[in-house]
């Protein structure tokens, strides 16, 4: 089906092949052995660290985006926004301004069109917050069309970022915060105080009828991934998900994959888990996948 891909992380994307290429000294298995032992979200973080350590250089940067763009593009995505943590560019003291101009120019080639979430760490505080929110601002109309927050909700609340969110809704960009990954659903209500468009994640709005039924009245999408909120440990096991509670109770869902390559899942493999295990008809899959083309993807 043509579809989106609205949650991808572009750090979180390195497969083995592509980091053996960043790094010929590196062996596949020792790569595959690493995300492998991602079993909670500590041990992702780890992997994450690690898989970014191999992005040294704006060339790196780009061949991380040529390859997720192939991959996407082999599944039938016909539209991206993929997220690049400016954040993690910034902490490991690389010229922002040259990495993003190598994705970018990467992205003018791509057989899709591809736009960029620029990302915070939100527990680096909010003076980071404003240095990434500021790199997003310069860069709307230039492939940037939203600013987010990820990292651990528990040491960066959203309320933190109220005022670096009013100055991303000022210059025309769209707000796409992480929020009800690993904490709970108060999360999810702070992410909406502050002006989400959309959440990354949000399944602990399930512990909430009220939280609910207000994404459902007001039409905010949870960017939902499946595999990433098993292998992180934010649900007890797949059967747990709540993804089909979620879409029963009238909130938007999308279907993501987070983190490809450190949890072992592509876009159709997400459509099919929401298939084989959740019961999902083709109907309703084929209406997410339109909704992720149509209807929430900021510039299509």
């Amino acid at each position: 089906m043509p579809k989106a891909e609205l949650h991808v992380h572009l750090e979180g994307s390195l497969r083995a092949a592509t980091l053996c290429e960043l790094d010929p000294s590196l062996d596949p298995a020792d790569a595959a052995a690493r995300y492998a032992a991602c079993r909670d979200f500590a041990g992702f973080i780890d992997a994450f660290k690690w898989a970014v350590s191999y992005l040294r250089s704006p060339v790196d940067y780009a061949l991380a985006a040529r390859a997720l763009f192939a991959e996407l593009a082999a599944q039938n995505v016909q539209y991206a926004e993929v997220t690049l943590s400016a954040g993690v560019v910034l902490w490991k003291q690389l010229d922002f301004a040259r990495v993003y101009n190598a994705v970018s120019a990467e992205a003018a080639r791509a057989p899709f069109p591809v736009y960029f979430v620029l990302d915070s760490i939100r527990h680096f505080g909010a003076e980071q917050a404003w240095q990434v929110a500021r790199l997003a601002a310069e860069r709307v109309g230039d492939r940037v069309v939203a600013f987010g927050i990820g990292g651990d909700e528990a040491r960066g609340p959203a309320q933190r970022f109220a005022e670096v969110f009013r100055f991303c809704r000022e210059q025309g960009l769209r707000l796409v915060p992480h929020a009800g990954e690993n904490t709970d659903a108060a999360a999810v209500w702070a992410a909406l105080e502050i002006g989400a468009d959309r959440i990354g994640h949000g399944i602990r709005a399930a512990e909430d009828a009220r939280l609910l039924a207000a994404l459902a009245e007001r039409g905010i999408p949870l960017e939902v991934c499946i595999s990433s909120n098993v292998i992180t440990g934010a649900v007890p096991s797949l059967a747990d998900h709540p993804v089909r509670r979620i879409y029963d109770a009238g909130v938007p869902v999308i279907l993501n994959t987070d983190d490809p390559a450190m949890f072992n899942t592509t876009l159709v493999e997400e459509y099919l888990l929401a298939a084989r295990t959740f019961g999902f008809t083709a109907d309703e899959l084929q209406q997410l996948a339109a909704d992720s083309l149509e209807r929430w993807a900021i510039r299509r």
